[in-house]
């Protein structure tokens, strides 16, 4: 009797345990954006413990994939899930995720070339100061960092070539990485307004790794240099191609990096494979490994 009574107590305290591990998260948020004239819908997650403390944690910026919202990573990554479960087992320093969504008026993290629809300075601009001044997110760059799937992993890429002194670590996971020449890039641009070849010359070096990257100043490669990068695709991924690329114009131009190539396809199995080893990666930026 005296062992069943002991078992119930563990049984009971483990299960008390995991629940008070439980994190949360609300999908359906907004920041209104003079940028976009919208109001724009965020995702976050919010650590265990951040509703009982006045702790201010590092922040992880989490982007979505072509077809999918703000709730892609929370329906189909189950963030909430790996995220507690990282953290409880101390794979993971406490975080908060921030998930916007880059599908409604257009799909996209980036600045239209027509510039009429300017999603990466809404990002920079209003995005990050709104969930800085919401919430209690360290605004340190050693503190912030993105990761994100398939064109949320493209849109990490480029934000963090764009803007190195902003993040501490970047994972792009089975990244769309750009185009690799001029002539690709034309055909992924807009047929339905006028474009003169100067503005896709623009466009273009803005969004090519290997012009970025020539056109980047000392200071700015050696911020390039200072991220810390998790590259990461499926060997069965449509997308391996242009990573295995990525990872050579890195491994050229001497900016360190990991890079993984993995049993696995263009799917959301890879990506919760793939989250909790991000948390990992990131956190080691977070609490100086």
């Amino acid at each position: 009797m005296k062992r069943l009574i002991a078992l119930v107590t563990i049984a009971t305290a483990i299960t008390a345990t995991s629940f008070a591990q439980q994190g949360q998260v609300f999908e359906t948020l907004t920041v209104k954006s003079t940028i976009l004239k919208a109001d724009r819908k965020f995702a976050i997650y919010l650590p265990d413990g951040y509703g009982q403390s006045d702790q201010s944690y590092p922040v992880l910026y989490l982007l979505h994939g072509s077809g999918d919202n703000q709730t892609g990573w929370v329906q189909f990554g189950q963030v909430q899930q790996i995220a507690d479960q990282t953290i409880a087992n101390g794979r993971a320093a406490r975080m908060i995720i921030v998930m916007p969504d880059a599908d409604t008026g257009r799909r996209g993290y980036f600045n239209d070339i027509r510039g009429d629809f300017n999603y990466e300075d809404f990002f920079f601009k209003e995005l990050i100061p709104h969930i800085e001044k919401t919430y209690r997110v360290r605004t340190e760059r050693r503190y912030r960092a993105v990761a994100g799937l398939s064109m949320g992993g493209g849109g990490t890429l480029f934000y963090t070539l764009h803007h190195p002194d902003m993040f501490a670590a970047a994972a792009p996971l089975s990244a769309s990485t750009g185009s690799w020449n001029i002539e690709q890039a034309k055909t992924r641009l807009p047929k339905d307004a006028p474009i003169t070849d100067q503005q896709i010359s623009a466009w273009y070096k803005r969004h090519s790794v290997e012009e970025l990257i020539k056109a980047a100043s000392e200071d700015e490669l050696k911020q390039i240099k200072q991220v810390r990068w998790y590259i990461s695709c499926g060997d069965d991924d449509f997308l391996y191609e242009g990573n295995a690329q990525l990872h050579i114009a890195f491994r050229k131009n001497e900016i360190p990096h990991e890079y993984r190539v993995k049993d696995g396809g263009h799917t959301w199995t890879y990506w919760r494979m793939e989250l909790p080893l991000v948390m990992e990666f990131v956190s080691k930026s977070f609490t100086q490994y």
